[in-house]
């Protein structure tokens, strides 16, 4: 055996080993064979990362911060999360200067876990650092007046964005944005809390940033109301599709008007606080539906006069008009009512009251992910609705399921329905994706089809993106609900007075190519949602799918 494959061999089994004694939390044990591991490859920041992580819970803090420097310099990770831990160490050495200015850096590197570092007993004695309760959001809220409070949440807001965001300004100037903060903070005394919701959400939408958003919180009862209906606005106007059992008299019926206003000065109203990835953005046509049933927002904006009801006009199926007043009851949040599919439990879903079936897209709309064969048609339908691993079954190993499926089985067609799907976790997406690759049965033009929709966001959209670089698959429904290359991430923070919820993202995905700059995945075969197939139980995308039998050039 020569010397260099017996000196590979010494050093791949010292990485196994260093890997299992980290995987078992044998931090000493762990800790002089990383060190061994960088003195054989010091060039993998990946091994610097996991020689400062055993070194730090071996509390032997001076080296874990020798490491940590060589993990700044090679760039491995987040590095703010590593100028963070350095900021740790220090606190442990009782250097609290030191400590403090590592957490500044880590801060100005856009650390995001502000939360974690107010609880984190690493850094309990630097808690009355004036210093440290500034940097952390740890202002004094007790003492301060409404007005002062709501201030102080705006200036922790306006610091956020510009230390979060990625390039915050890049649709819009930052004097503008300076300019409606300094106006916000005038007129704080003059607005109602629902109101100073509303404009600072109207902030975040200069951002050109779909993933942000300022929300109430479970604290904050009286601005998270909501009239328990569901809409959806389809090619002819907006219809409620889902309702609380008590109004299921307006189920199915065409919303002519909330209260006084128009249902499309409504709409006009909401879209001023919705974030977008593009101009013409899908994502506002579904994030909409979910805000006109916020009644303290309806209100803010002028659209309702008070936030305990609504009075809504309706059209109902058979053609009569009639005004409902629906009571603003529910607590429903609206990331809640995003992940409540197709509706909360215990409502009437319009479709389930018809005589016909539901169509497949809406049999287990609840589930992170299914499929059924469809054994005269020779498809497989695969319905994928959150990019979430399910208790049961991880994506994963769903994933290999399905396609061992298709290759013992007579299948001609897979149909991937990424409608519903508003995001997740988008490295579980690849098992996915290379399956797609790698199976020669389905990845040929005429074979792979994938139904995409307005809802179809953030990790749905980045695997979108993937399928359409990488495999044959053929698009069809309506535009994605996001762009190709977009600035999106969701890592909440709370506003320390108000307790309101909001969130800036630090993150630009770029899964297709630098140079794609168009406004979504657009369909081939565009079937946009109408209310006339919805109410016949109809699913124009799957049918187009299941009736094309030609096999046309290139297809």
């Amino acid at each position: 055996m020569s010397t260099a494959h017996s000196d590979t061999t010494v050093f791949l089994r010292t990485l196994a080993l260093a890997e299992a004694r980290s995987a078992e939390e044998a931090w000493r044990e762990a800790a002089p064979l990383w060190e061994q591991v960088v003195a054989a490859n010091p060039v993998e920041g990946r091994f610097w990362s996991r020689l400062g992580e055993a070194r730090f819970n071996a509390k032997d803090e001076r080296a874990a911060i020798d490491a940590y420097e060589r993990v700044l310099d090679l760039r491995d990770g987040f590095p703010a999360e590593t100028a963070y831990r350095i900021g740790l160490c220090y606190a442990r050495l009782n250097e609290g200067d030191r400590a403090i200015e590592w957490l500044e850096r880590a801060v100005a590197m856009g650390y995001r876990h502000l939360e974690k570092a107010r609880d984190d007993p690493d850094l309990a004695p630097l808690r009355n650092d004036r210093r440290f309760r500034e940097l952390f959001g740890m202002v004094k809220t007790a003492g301060d007046s409404r007005d002062e409070g709501w201030r102080d949440d705006l200036r922790f807001l306006a610091r956020e964005v510009k230390r979060r965001a990625f390039m915050p300004f890049r649709e819009s100037p930052e004097v503008r944005f300076d300019d409606a903060v300094e106006a916000l903070n005038r007129a704080i005394p003059g607005l109602r809390d629902a109101q100073i919701l509303v404009e600072m959400a109207k902030l975040l939408r200069l951002l050109g940033d779909a993933h942000a958003y300022v929300a109430a919180p479970d604290e904050r009862p009286d601005l998270k109301r909501s009239i328990p209906l569901r809409l959806f606005l389809f090619e002819e106007g907006l219809h409620v599709v889902a309702a609380e059992p008590a109004y299921e008299s307006v189920l199915g019926g065409e919303v002519l008007a909330f209260g006084e206003s128009a249902s499309q000065d409504a709409i006009d109203a909401v879209n001023q606080l919705i974030g977008a990835d593009n101009e013409n953005g899908q994502w506002p046509r579904y994030i909409a539906t979910l805000t006109l049933v916020q009644t303290p927002i309806l209100q803010a904006l002028g659209v309702i006069p008070e936030p305990e009801r609504v009075a809504l006009t309706v059209r109902r199926p058979n053609g009569e008009v009639v005004t409902e007043t629906i009571e603003a009851d529910q607590q429903w949040s609206r990331s809640e009512m995003r992940n409540a599919l197709p509706c909360p439990e215990g409502w009437r879903f319009f479709p389930e009251t018809l005589e016909t079936p539901v169509p497949l897209y809406l049999k287990n709309a609840g589930a992170s992910y299914w499929f059924e064969y469809l054994p005269d048609a020779r498809v497989v339908y695969w319905q994928f609705n959150r990019v979430r691993d399910d208790a049961v079954e991880p994506l994963a190993r769903f994933s290999e399921r399905i396609f061992a499926f298709i290759d013992d089985h007579p299948v001609d067609k897979l149909v991937l329905d990424l409608r519903w799907n508003s995001g997740g976790n988008t490295f579980l997406e690849l098992p996915l994706l290379h399956g797609l690759i790698a199976n020669r049965k389905i990845n040929r033009r005429g074979r792979l089809f994938v139904i995409i929709g307005r809802k179809t966001f953030s990790a749905a959209q980045n695997g979108a993106t993937m399928i359409d670089r990488h495999t044959e698959a053929i698009f069809v429904g309506e535009p994605t609900g996001s762009s190709p290359t977009f600035v999106g991430e969701s890592v909440e923070f709370q506003l320390p007075y108000s307790k309101l919820l909001a969130n800036v993202s630090d993150l630009l995905w770029q899964t297709g190519w630098p140079m794609d700059y168009r406004t979504w995945i657009a369909p081939t075969i565009y079937t946009p949602p109408t209310f006339a197939d919805f109410r016949a139980n109809r699913d124009p995308a799957l049918e187009a799918i299941l009736t094309l039998r030609e096999h046309l050039p290139g297809w």
